[in-house]
């Protein structure tokens, strides 16, 4: 059955309740990301919803929650801009709407994801709690619920034929999202869920355990300068996500980094997760001793999983062989010749050239080799349409002006 987010808002603790947006005003200087995150509300783009939760904000808002701002906006084609206040808010948020919208955290240092002032709270995980992962996630951009379901088996979820491509550029600005249902793996708690959409991350903050980030089927997700904390597979999913000049911050260890899902096609496919000029360490240092020579970059959901690290720093947390086999009863899921799980020149005390030989589950990619992936526009996909590469459009390549 196709059935559209908010219609099952109430199981997640939402409630829908739309209400009419009142536009900042029309009269607006040109528009600058920077000045209107620092509070120059005029600065922001025409139109822009203002969301706070402080009272004393009252008359010069919209909305005191980010769901009741998004539930505000038409089911089109058309563009919309939300301002959120700098502040604490527990809730989830669900993406619908095809037509672009960016959500614009309010803060001091718009260049500078250590520095955010809005935080996005929400705590759940699935320990056969709730019919999917799906339930759990702080944030969900998707057209509908099947599309946003992980379901099981190496295969995931059947999602319908028709259902229909979702938001073409969904952008965030300086927000961090934390699943806090607890401060170690107990379980799938997404902190982000994106399918049958496109999506770009900006200087924001991902925090869970496990499953932090979830790119779903037919799901394109572009990260930059931005921080995933996670304990197991905390970057899976089915899609294609890029995590440029990005912190992978280790909670602890347990699976892997990266864990994915290859998906047969009618067309050539690059669904895969790829971490380009970052790093990954341990994410404090009450923990750096515990977890060294520990941590997996990765092990492959099924057999078609592909992940990259490229120019990325590795500290002394990640396990001599890099990635490791995923064990189903016996069964590994690597096979030689299909699994990727690889690396590019990677640095810094976790590369271990020996161990990644004795592993044998590990790709050491050459220059030419990596010249297959080595460009946003070489792996997104219009997965929704005949498969051709160069669907990036809806990437900010400059997200720093």
């Amino acid at each position: 059955m196709k059935l559209l987010l908010p219609a099952f808002l109430p199981l997640l603790g939402i409630t829908s309740g739309l209400v009419s947006a009142v536009p900042v005003g029309d009269s607006q200087k040109e528009f600058s990301r920077i000045s209107c995150q620092k509070g120059d509300i005029d600065s922001c783009p025409s139109n822009t919803i203002v969301v706070s939760s402080n009272p004393s904000h009252r008359n010069s808002t919209h909305f005191s929650s980010i769901q009741s701002a998004i539930l505000s906006l038409p089911h089109d084609n058309s563009s919309a801009t939300i301002l959120i206040r700098a502040g604490n808010y527990t809730e989830q948020l669900n993406v619908t709407r095809p037509g672009p919208l960016t959500l614009l955290g309010e803060t001091s240092s718009p260049l500078d994801e250590t520095k955010n002032e809005v935080n996005v709270f929400w705590s759940a995980a699935n320990n056969n709690t709730y019919l999917d992962n799906a339930f759990t996630s702080v944030l969900t951009v998707a057209p509908t619920q099947n599309a946003s379901l992980t379901g099981a088996g190496t295969t995931g979820w059947p999602v319908p034929a028709d259902t229909p491509f979702g938001n073409t550029d969904f952008r965030v600005y300086n927000i961090d999202f934390r699943n806090i249902f607890s401060e170690y793996s107990a379980g799938p708690a997404l902190a982000v869920s994106v399918s049958y959409a496109n999506s770009g991350f900006y200087y924001s903050g991902f925090y869970s355990y496990q499953d932090t980030v979830y790119v779903g089927k037919l799901g394109n997700s572009y990260f930059y300068s931005s921080i995933v904390a996670g304990q197991t597979d905390f970057l899976y999913g089915f899609g294609t996500a890029w995590f440029q000049s990005s912190h992978l911050q280790l909670r602890s260890c347990g699976g892997g980094v990266t864990a994915w899902k290859g998906t047969n096609t009618t067309y050539v496919n690059k669904f895969g997760v790829y971490i380009v000029d970052s790093d990954i360490k341990a994410a404090n240092s009450s923990i750096v001793s515990s977890i060294e020579g520990k941590c997996a970059l990765g092990r492959p959901w099924n057999s078609q999983h592909r992940s990259i690290f490229a120019r990325t720093y590795e500290d002394a947390s990640i396990i001599s062989s890099g990635y490791i086999d995923w064990i189903v009863d016996g069964v590994g899921r690597y096979e030689d010749g299909i699994t990727l799980q690889a690396e590019f020149d990677t640095f810094g005390p976790g590369w271990n050239k020996s161990g990644r030989a004795a592993g044998d589950v590990d790709t050491i990619m050459t220059k030419t080799q990596w010249g297959d992936y080595d460009a946003p526009e070489k792996v997104f996909q219009y997965g929704y349409e005949d498969g051709r590469f160069g669907n990036t459009g809806w990437i900010d390549h400059k997200p720093w002006l």
